[in-house]
């Protein structure tokens, strides 16, 4: 018997115990498709958190310590950030743009609509924006003039667009924040990937206009954009040194590292992944010992079959080679039935959820091959013990 002819006489034999072979697949099935689908979705995760970082390359955020944000309630203190602060953090070497952020939470009314609570950015470059994966859905966005000063209008949140206007066209129109009159000029686009779950009430000001509405001036937050990637480090510690000195403080200013940051929370999310997918393998590992037992079981109906063959000149090696295939084949069976299912699963997910699920091809294509690995490694078992039998005592056999 040849190659073909066992992989032939395995099917058939699959063929033969449908609901057998069924049940013995389940635990690769479902070992297979667990572990495609947690990767994907792991992978899936990562890809969203690439695209929501990828406007902040090279940049480094500065902000207060955990100490002056407990001390100060959650914000930022009144002067933490000085124009002086501004434009000599602008002046170090490879420092491509200095990004500020101010907010502030009051509520905006619209005629006889009012939302409570609206988060009011004040920001000097549409850079921030971009940077958060967000863009201008209807009207315009901030002209470089706009950033010079005075009354330059305000760009609202599509869900703020939806609690205030509901259908009506909300550009052109003056809305109040507190009691400051402002006209919309846009509407943002609903964010997409990792923010598309944090909707909020938001209303976008140029800085100057921000100050003006609010009558203050009040950093909250500075994003240094660096030329090259190889000098954040340096720019990180010049920045944070000279606000110390300027501020004569020691330890109120923190620089946070985006790039760090989003390497640290790809680990995380990697060791997350292959945690879960450990479990995946448990069941892979339970799925391959059904497969054993059940060949065991083969070995031992298929007696009288084994006997015969032996007596017809099949040697142990191709008893042997047989019964691994079927294993094999049970097995790989199972895998590519997994395989579809768990990207069936994944698709289903990306669909009616924020999520994102990627398949990964390297994954996928390991699965099948650990597949066929469970297939060898727990049929070498009945494989060996139908090669051992002696062909006289399988002819008795009943």
């Amino acid at each position: 018997m040849n190659f073909w002819e066992s992989i032939k006489m395995a099917f058939d034999s699959i063929r033969a115990h449908k609901m057998r072979s069924i049940l013995t697949m389940l635990g690769i099935v479902i070992g297979v498709s667990s572990v495609i689908v947690i990767v994907a979705i792991g992978q899936g995760g990562e890809e969203q958190l690439t695209e929501s970082f990828a406007g902040y390359g090279n940049s480094l955020t500065i902000q207060p310590t955990q100490e002056v944000y407990i001390e100060n309630n959650g914000t930022t203190p009144l002067g933490f950030f000085t124009k002086s602060d501004l434009r000599q953090l602008g002046e170090i070497k490879g420092v491509e743009r200095v990004l500020t952020f101010s907010s502030a939470v009051v509520g905006v009314s619209y005629q006889s609509e009012k939302v409570p609570g609206t988060n009011v950015y004040g920001i000097n470059s549409n850079q921030f924006l971009s940077a958060q994966g967000v863009a201008v859905e209807h009207g315009r966005s901030f002209r470089s003039s706009d950033y010079l000063g005075g009354q330059s209008g305000a760009l609202i949140s599509a869900k703020a667009k939806k609690e205030l206007f509901d259908d009506e066209n909300p550009v052109g129109k003056i809305v109040r924040i507190g009691n400051e009159p402002v006209k919309v000029i846009g509407v943002l686009e609903e964010p997409t990937g990792l923010y598309a779950s944090f909707q909020f009430e938001e209303v976008y000001l140029t800085q100057s206009t921000w100050e003006n509405v609010f009558g203050k001036s009040e950093i909250s937050q500075v994003t240094l954009q660096v030329k090259e990637a190889g000098e954040m480090e340096r720019v990180g510690d010049e920045a944070v040194t000279l606000l110390h000195r300027n501020h004569q403080s020691e330890d109120e200013y923190q620089v946070l590292n985006i790039e760090q940051l989003t390497k640290g929370i790809k680990k995380v999310t990697g060791i997350m992944t292959a945690v879960i997918g450990s479990i995946g393998g448990i069941s892979l590992f339970v799925g391959g010992i059904g497969v054993m037992n059940i060949m065991l079981v083969s070995v031992t109906e298929r007696t009288r079959e084994i006997g015969i063959r032996m007596s017809l000149g099949a040697t142990r090696a191709n008893i042997m080679v047989q019964f691994l295939i079927e294993s094999v084949s049970l097995c790989l069976l199972g895998g590519v039935i997994g395989l579809l299912l768990g990207a069936g699963v994944a698709e289903l997910i990306q669909m009616m959820s924020p999520l994102s699920a990627a398949i990964s091809i390297p994954v996928a294509i390991g699965s099948i091959l650990f597949s066929m690995l469970f297939g060898v490694i727990f049929g070498l078992l009945p494989a060996n013990k139908a090669s051992r039998l002696d062909p006289i005592e399988c002819l008795r056999y009943d």
